[in-house]
């Protein structure tokens, strides 16, 4: 059964950065834009490129591998949309905890 496990302080990612965590030993993203956090799977669904250490503009993440863009929001893949979407994971804030559905 799914439940929302913490992944990180509020703190511990800033606004318009990422981090890249190991929880249920899944690689996942945690994004901050403008206090929103949005978490996805840290493997670049293009080659495994560590999402977590792209670079974010707005919502849009790029790998640092390839250059290929990703909506963190949605998954969806800006530059290629025929790709495979990137996993998205929902996100609850709690005090100052951030913790997602797995």
């Amino acid at each position: 059964m799914a439940e929302f496990v913490r992944v990180a302080g509020k703190a511990d990612v800033q606004p318009g950065q990422g981090k890249v965590v190991e929880v249920n030993e899944k690689m996942l993203a945690i994004f901050n834009v403008d206090g929103t956090f949005h978490v996805l799977d840290n493997e670049c669904p293009h080659r495994g490129g560590s999402l977590g250490e792209g670079d974010l503009e707005g919502c849009v993440i790029t790998c640092p591998w390839h250059r290929w863009e990703y909506d963190i929001a949605s998954g969806d893949c800006v530059n290629e949309p025929s790709t495979k979407k990137a996993e998205v994971y929902q996100v609850k804030v709690e005090g100052d905890d951030i913790k997602v559905l797995l």
